[in-house]
């Protein structure tokens, strides 16, 4: 019942009051997603400076004992218990690969501790890394690091930046090509 002085009002939201509430959904949403975006960055940032970091260990260990960590063949270097390689200037696709960490990390070039015979390091997005002598196209037969199982973005991003942005040319090489929304096995960036 009404009586004469109560005006009939309904309850409920002004359209102002909806547009307000919208814009802070906005706000948020677009704070998340740039967020995302910059953890993404700073995650293809990581992979290159570690491959950067990798790279000065190894060149200081070959500077101080002539030779590359992992397939040195000099006992007692560095001092510690390591294997030996076999001195032939490539780091092998062997136990060498695995060493090459264990003398640097014996060497006090890095952090960490490993075993030598199948730890590796891991890459910003979870998988191995590791540095090796290998052929990833016709003749190209060098040292190269290989990161295992990243984003096709973030490969395509990195090879757009440090070289030619083709999967298979260049000093930056894929086994597959930079399909959007796809995992790339084998990303070679050379040493």
């Amino acid at each position: 019942m009404f009586t004469r002085g109560m005006k009939n009002r309904e309850a409920g939201f002004t359209l102002v009051e909806i547009a307000i509430v919208m814009v802070i959904i906005g706000l948020l949403i677009g704070g998340v997603l740039k967020g995302q975006a910059m953890v993404q960055n700073a995650k293809v940032k990581r992979v290159v400076k570690q491959a950067d970091e990798i790279r000065a260990a190894v060149m200081s260990f070959y500077d101080k004992y002539g030779v590359y960590p992992g397939d040195e063949n000099l006992a007692p270097i560095p001092p510690g218990t390591d294997a030996e390689g076999d001195g032939d200037g490539q780091i092998d696709n062997n136990a060498e690969r695995f060493e090459v960490y264990r003398d640097l990390q014996l060497a006090g070039l890095i952090s960490g501790n490993y075993n030598g015979t199948n730890d590796l390091p891991h890459h910003a997005f979870g998988d191995n890394m590791d540095l090796v002598w290998v052929d990833p196209g016709p003749g190209e037969a060098k040292h190269y690091f290989r990161f295992y199982n990243l984003p096709a973005e973030v490969c395509l991003e990195i090879d757009m930046k440090n070289d030619d942005g083709v999967y298979n040319t260049g000093s930056i090489l894929a086994n597959e090509p930079y399909t959007p929304g796809n995992t790339v096995g084998t990303f070679y960036m050379l040493f």
